[in-house]
C-alpha cells in the first residue's frame, strides 16, 4: 500500500515537472523523455532502418524528396526563429531519404529523420501532394508527438522509467513501442495510432509549413480524399493506420485554408529564389 502511494506521488511529480508546450499551438503536453535520449535512439533506429532498407536508386525521385524536404525544413526553421523557438530544434540533423517499398507510408523520427516510401508516390501525384505528406510528418516531429506518446506508454507500462532504462530492461518491447509510435514497419504501425488531437495539430502545422515553403496548400484536401479512397472498403493502407482520414479532416483543412493561402501567396516564389528553396521572411505565429 505504501509503495503504491509512493509510486502515485512519483508519477504526479513527473507529470508536473514534465509538462511542456507544443510549438505553434501552445497546448500543454507530458514529455518525460530527455531530448538527448530521444535523439540518440532516433539516429540509431534510423541508421538501422536504412541498413535493412537501402535508399532507392531512383535518383530523380530521390532528389525530388530531398528538395521538398529541404524547402519545408527551411520554412520550419524560419518559423521557429521568428517566434523565438529555435532552441527546440537543438540537436536536429535533418535527413531525407526515399526507399522502394509498396507500403503507402512516410514518417519522420525525432531530429528530422524522414523517410518516404515509393508506394505513396502514386497517391501524392505531384510535388505539392508529396509536400502535404512530408509537411504533416515533419509537423508530428516538431510538435513532439512521438515523445508525448512514448511518455504516456512508458508511464502506463513501466511507471515512468526512462527510455534508456526501458530499452536496457525490455529491449524488444521498447523497440517495438518505438517503431509503433513512429509508424515504422507493417504489423506494429497500427498498434499505437496518433490521437485525433495529434492528427489535427499535424494537419494544421503541416498545412502552414508547406505553404510557407511555397507549395500550394489547396492540394491537401484532395490528397487526403485520395488517401481515404485507397482503402476501397477494405483494410486501410499502411499510412492510414496511424493517419485517419475522414470528412472532418477535409473540413478542417478547408477551414484553415485562408490562413494557409496567405502564407502561400507570400512565399510561392521560393522555388525560384535560392538553390535551397529559402526566401527569408518574418513568419509570425499562426493561431490554432
Amino acid at each position: 500500500m505504501r509503495n503504491t502511494k509512493i509510486l502515485s506521488l512519483l508519477l504526479i511529480v513527473i507529470m508536473i515537472y514534465s509538462c511542456n508546450s507544443v510549438p505553434v499551438t501552445g497546448r500543454k503536453q507530458l514529455t518525460i523523455i530527455p531530448d538527448s535520449e530521444l535523439m540518440a535512439m532516433s539516429f540509431q533506429q534510423y541508421d538501422d532502418f536504412l541498413k535493412e532498407n537501402p535508399p532507392s536508386k531512383d535518383r530523380e525521385q530521390t532528389q525530388v524528396v530531398k528538395n521538398i524536404g529541404n524547402r519545408i525544413k527551411n520554412s520550419v526553421e524560419d518559423y521557429m526563429d521568428d517566434n523565438n523557438m529555435s532552441h527546440m530544434l537543438d540537436g536536429y540533423d535533418w535527413e531525407f531519404n526515399y526507399v522502394d517499398s509498396e507500403q503507402v507510408n512516410a514518417w519522420c523520427m525525432p531530429g528530422g529523420k524522414v523517410v518516404v516510401y515509393s508506394g505513396i508516390i502514386p497517391v501524392t501525384k505531384s510535388e505539392s501532394g508529396l509536400a502535404v505528406v512530408m509537411g504533416h510528418e515533419i509537423a508530428h516531429a516538431i510538435a513532439d508527438h512521438g515523445n508525448e506518446r512514448m511518455s504516456q506508454e512508458l508511464i502506463r507500462q513501466a511507471g515512468g522509467i526512462g527510455l534508456m532504462v526501458a530499452l536496457n530492461e525490455q529491449p524488444e518491447e521498447t523497440q517495438a513501442l518505438w517503431m509503433a509510435v513512429y509508424g515504422v514497419g507493417t504489423e506494429v504501425a497500427a498498434m499505437l495510432p496518433y490521437s485525433r488531437l495529434h492528427e489535427s495539430e499535424a494537419d494544421k502545422m503541416g498545412l502552414m509549413f508547406m505553404a510557407m515553403a511555397g507549395y500550394d496548400p489547396r492540394e491537401a484536401p484532395s490528397f487526403w480524399q485520395r488517401m481515404s479512397s485507397q482503402s476501397g472498403g477494405q483494410k486501410p493502407p499502411e499510412f492510414l493506420s496511424t493517419h485517419p482520414s475522414d470528412q472532418t479532416r477535409v473540413n478542417n483543412l478547408n477551414e484553415w485554408m485562408p490562413e494557409a493561402m496567405t502564407y502561400y501567396n507570400n512565399n510561392k516564389g521560393k522555388s525560384n529564389s535560392n538553390n535551397d528553396g529559402s526566401s527569408r521572411q518574418t513568419i509570425k505565429m499562426f493561431n490554432y
